[in-house]
């Protein structure tokens, strides 16, 4: 066993502990903590990207031979690098809305009166998670979600689910509590609390509504966004409205996480689950998520 090898599976060993990992990744300074990280990981000292990148390699599964890039300006780079052309195969089907981003499955399935689950035990609201006086929360009240969880290796770029308009965001200043399993059963409402954006759009060609949820988690908290000019990040505090629309294609970029979290998918009633698509089963980006019912 090789020097890596040895360190993820120390790294393993110690992650499955679940009051350990709950201590390191939450019962932190969260937010200081992030900030940091937004500062390090732009450094673009040749030696200490090197570094960054092999400890990262050394503690996660982090692939790069799909990358556009084969050097990096630093870690952060690195962290939201594109693809390259090709590597992603978008399912071209109408009545199919696809996967936004790579990621692993979590809690999904019908939204049941305006309720849905982060993890089994613990529900929170579409209300409390698109905020105060969000009307469009009841658009989804009885229609389907899919969590997609990023992990931190994974790539972090988000891509539109099918050709539409998106016409609004809102966007919730909050926590950076880590977004991984452990946290999901411990923390009652974690998304409702968490640095997120709402991103409000139609389907093209026949106007459904639809809405993107990215959740900042810790070390993450920064969202792009291709069509607002304004960085979204944990010091931004307004406003919380952000107009703006703009059209994309099925599967062209909309934006990027600094680093890995979560996307939330919703959509009206009218929708299913598409074939596979189960907490756990890992996604890529472009793959079926949800299945449009023939009207």
């Amino acid at each position: 066993m090789n020097i890596t090898q040895r360190l993820q599976h120390w790294r393993d060993t110690v992650l499955q502990q679940e009051d350990i990992n709950f201590l390191l990744t939450n019962r932190v300074p969260r937010i200081a903590l992030t900030r940091f990280m937004g500062w390090f990981s732009q450094i673009r000292q040749p030696w200490v990207r090197d570094a960054s990148i092999a400890v990262w390699k050394a503690f996660a599964d982090l692939d790069l031979s799909d990358a556009a890039k084969t050097q990096f300006d630093s870690l952060h780079d690195c962290f939201i690098r594109q693809l390259k052309p090709g590597a992603r195969t978008v399912d071209a089907r109408p009545e199919m809305l696809t996967s936004p981003s790579d990621g692993i499955v979590g809690e999904c399935g019908p939204v049941i009166d305006g309720q849905v689950f982060q993890a089994k035990g613990f529900p929170y609201t579409l209300a409390d998670l698109f905020g105060p006086g969000a009307a469009a929360a009841q658009t989804y009240r009885n229609g389907h979600y899919v969590t997609l969880r990023l992990t931190s290796s994974m790539y972090h770029r988000f891509h539109a689910p099918h050709d539409c308009q998106v016409h609004h965001v809102t966007y919730h200043s909050g926590d950076t509590w880590n977004v991984n399993p452990v946290a999901l059963k411990r923390v009652e409402r974690l998304f409702c609390k968490n640095e997120r954006a709402v991103i409000h759009g139609r389907l093209q060609a026949d106007g459904q509504p639809f809405a993107l949820v990215p959740v900042a988690a810790i070390l993450v908290a920064s969202i792009r966004l291709h069509w607002i000019d304004t960085l979204l990040h944990v010091r931004y505090r307004g406003p919380h409205e952000l107009p703006g629309e703009a059209r994309f294609a099925k599967g062209q970029e909309m934006g990027w996480f600094q680093h890995g979290s979560t996307i939330i998918v919703f959509v009206p009633p009218g929708f299913a689950l598409a074939n596979g698509i189960a907490t756990g089963v890992q996604v890529r980006m472009g793959q079926p998520l949800l299945r449009q019912s023939p009207a």
